[in-house]
């Protein structure tokens, strides 16, 4: 999936796919969390009731940080933001917290999924966060270039 220009900036058809797909499992994750997964969280026993609901608290911080850095990628490759309007040097993906593991063995299987999935979308953007816009692309003429380059 790691399509990038030799400049390693992200194309906007790597953003805008990731973009798609995060909002797809945003949107499958509200609907299990808040509707759907309620029979399954009432059977668990309380404790782990209360690790489910933490759980789909830290799904949705994941989907959530992923979503604004797409967003924001998006519109400095739009040309809508320049690097720095955007903050580029500090604007990264946010941190979200691990996944309790024993915990996930004891949730039902709809649940780890989604969990799984979030995790799974979380460390690939984040492997792009680490290694896109390293570098700044230049003067405003190149980063210009650049953008033509990627819309042909």
């Amino acid at each position: 999936m790691g399509e990038t220009t030799t400049e390693g900036q992200l194309t906007p058809k790597l953003i805008d796919g990731l973009y798609v797909e995060a909002m797809v499992l945003a949107d499958e994750a509200r609907s299990y969390f808040d509707t759907g997964g309620r029979d399954d969280r009432l059977a668990l026993d309380p404790l782990d009731r209360v690790g489910f609901s933490c759980e789909s608290l830290k799904v949705t911080t994941r989907l959530m940080h992923v979503i604004a850095w797409l967003l924001t990628q998006r519109a400095v490759a739009a040309g809508e933001l320049s690097r720095d309007q955007a903050g580029m040097a500090e604007r990264r993906l946010g941190a979200a917290a691990d996944t309790d593991l024993e915990l996930l063995a004891r949730l039902p299987e709809n649940a780890v999924e989604l969990i799984r999935a979030s995790e799974e979308l979380y460390s690939r953007v984040g492997r792009l966060d680490q290694g896109s816009f390293a570098e700044d692309p230049g003067s405003p003429a190149r980063s210009l270039l650049s953008r033509l380059q990627r819309s042909f």
